[in-house]
Formats: C-alpha cells, structure tokens, sequence
C-alpha cells in the first residue's frame, strides 16, 4: 500500500470481538492504523504504549487510532487490558489485512507474522501517511502524530 492507495474496506473483530469496518473507524476524520507483529512482546509493548500515551495529541489532531496483529481476540484482550488501551486492537488471525497492506511476512511467519508499520487513512479511504521500522518503536507514533498536525489534506 503505498500513499494516495484506496484501501478496500474490510472488517475485522477486536478484543472484545466486536466486529469493526474500516469505512466506520475511519469515518469521523483521519484514522491512525498501526500493524505489528506479537502482542505482549517487548518491542509492540512499547510501540502500542507510546501510541496509548499519545492519544489525547491524536484526538486534538483529529485522528483515532487502532491497532492491527494476527493475535486472537482473547490475546489482544490481555494485552489491552494488562496496558490500558482504550482503542481498538484487531484481529487479524488470516493475514488478508496485512497482505492488503503489504506488511504480512513469509519468511518469518510463524515467530513474526506481521512487519511493523503505520499508515493514516482518511475518510474516504485513500492512504496519507506510511512509515516503517523494526527497531525504532517511537518513530511511528512519532511521525504519524506530526503528518497529521502538518497534513495539507
């Protein structure tokens, strides 16, 4: 998925198996997605809590923010409530999200599923922002949040 891509809507359940449609989340303004590979691993532990600790600048920006892996429902749900995120973890048990993205790994699939990467979509779908890194935990958060206090769209 590359910036200016209209992303196919699709839908997927959260923690608390509450099915979540794309065209819906992102619906009331920019909707912030971050994918990443393990739930409760050290390295998406402090990628989701930096986003958890952002929220408010987010919100002030306009945007929301949900999180997407392969880990089941149950497993978001431990990881949501063991660091107090409010927003939505997705479940992406087949990969079909990720593989619409481009961040679904082949080589490493079994110990790490999904690259880590943050994308802003906007209402009508389209892709405003991308970033990726394995080893930087803060730059996504980081450079999603100034993309949206910067974005001309």
């Amino acid at each position: 998925m590359k910036i200016g891509d209209v992303v196919a809507d699709f839908e997927l359940l959260d923690q608390h198996e509450k099915p979540h449609k794309l065209s819906d989340l992102a619906a009331q303004g920019p909707l912030v997605i971050f994918f990443y590979p393990l739930a409760s691993s050290g390295g998406c532990t402090k990628e989701a809590c930096h986003f958890r600790d952002l929220e408010k600048e987010f919100a002030a920006a306009g945007a929301s923010v949900v999180g997407i892996s392969t880990d089941s429902p149950a497993k978001q749900l431990t990881f949501a409530t063991e660091n107090h995120f409010s927003y939505p973890l997705l479940s992406d048990r087949q990969g079909e999200v990720a593989d619409l993205f481009g961040v679904r790994r082949r080589l490493l699939a079994k110990t790490l599923p999904t690259k880590r990467a943050t994308f802003i979509v906007d209402p009508s779908l389209k892709v405003r922002f991308q970033v990726s890194s394995e080893t930087n935990m803060d730059v996504h958060a980081n450079e999603a949040l100034a993309a949206l206090q910067n974005a001309a769209w």
